[in-house]
């Protein structure tokens, strides 16, 4: 099980000190979320500083961009990074896409099929010059002139991630992706009940097999090392579960623990904006089923008993701070692999 940090930063000198301060604690990825800053202009200063660490986003998101224009941004990082980038795109939802990004937005998960074909025939021909010509319901692209042509380059194969919680974007990652982001609201059970089996019937259908995908998840952690310092993250990360669980996208996961009630209230408080009353709705045997809690010490192998064999690469949903808590991170890092 692979390791990685959250990239947190606001200045291209924060972005360099947390890649290089990463990359020497021994994370094997770092990822860039589409939030507050672009990802991919966070990547390219990570890249420019590191030798080894894996570099992706977690996520881009798609519909925001045409094919082409993320075709060209993943052909320079994957340049820039000597193959070391990684693509990870996701749909968001409905009322981003069109009142946030003014983009289109329609049957999501086969646009996003579409979508992720049309980036493999862009850089398969600028890979082997062959004429651009993708035809599909959503996109179609035939004109690409040698001025705009980039060329081929040494790593070419760039992985393809796609993030998502419910059936149709699992399948579609067991189809055509190289990766699944699971979203920080899972549990142990709904992976095991739903997002692998969704993921391999999906890989089945087109002759693969679950092992071809990799499933990478940030992980709700209620960490510290005296029972205070617990206690406040954990009605932080109550917080955020609850949040998570009053949105419709998440309620398969409310369904599958027969907590559907729950998500029914939260909802009622969210479409009232009474944010503070939320948290409460979360009991501890919830928060039990949602984050990994321990020490600094504990966490990592209890990360690796929760999640060894479910999971390809794990983070924690905590940003990494160059230079704030190295030797807590080493401690997990130790724990996650056994060390």
């Amino acid at each position: 099980m692979k390791f990685d940090a959250a990239l947190h930063a606001d200045t291209p000198s924060q972005i360099i000190a947390t890649a290089r301060g990463a990359e020497s604690l021994g994370f094997d990825g770092l990822w860039a979320s589409e939030t507050t800053h672009d990802p991919f202009l966070q990547l390219v200063l990570a890249g420019e500083h590191t030798q080894e660490m894996a570099l992706g986003t977690a996520i881009a998101v798609a519909f925001a961009r045409s094919p082409m224009n993320t075709a060209y941004l993943a052909w320079d990082l994957a340049r820039y990074t000597q193959g070391r980038f990684i693509l990870g795109l996701g749909t968001q939802v409905k009322a981003h896409i069109e009142r946030r990004f003014a983009m289109p937005w329609s049957k999501p998960a086969a646009r996003l099929r579409e979508y992720i074909l049309a980036l493999r025939h862009i850089w398969d021909a600028w890979q082997h010059r062959k004429r651009l010509n993708f035809r599909g319901e959503f996109y179609k692209m035939t004109l690409m002139s040698p001025f705009f042509d980039p060329g081929p380059i040494e790593h070419p194969q760039i992985p393809i991630y796609i993030a998502g919680v419910n059936r149709r974007l699992c399948q579609l990652a067991g189809e055509l992706c190289d990766g699944f982001h699971v979203h920080p609201f899972h549990t142990r059970r709904y992976l095991q009940e739903r997002i692998r089996p969704w993921i391999q019937a999906g890989a089945e259908q087109a002759q693969r097999s679950l092992e071809d995908v990799s499933l990478v998840s940030s992980i709700f952690a209620v960490v510290g090392d005296t029972e205070a310092e617990r206690a406040q993250v954990r009605e932080h990360v109550r917080q955020q579960v609850s949040f998570y669980a009053s949105t419709p996208s998440y309620r398969p996961v409310l369904e599958l623990h027969g907590w559907e009630a729950v998500g029914e209230e939260l909802g009622k408080l969210a479409a009232r904006q009474r944010w503070a009353e939320m948290p409460g709705l979360i009991d501890d045997a919830m928060l039990a089923e949602s984050a990994v809690e321990g020490t600094w010490a504990e966490i990592g192998p209890r990360i690796r008993e929760r999640y060894q064999g479910l999971l390809d690469r794990v983070a924690l949903y905590l940003p990494y701070v160059p230079g704030k808590q190295d030797e807590q991170w080493r401690q997990v890092l130790a724990g996650v692999r056994g060390g």
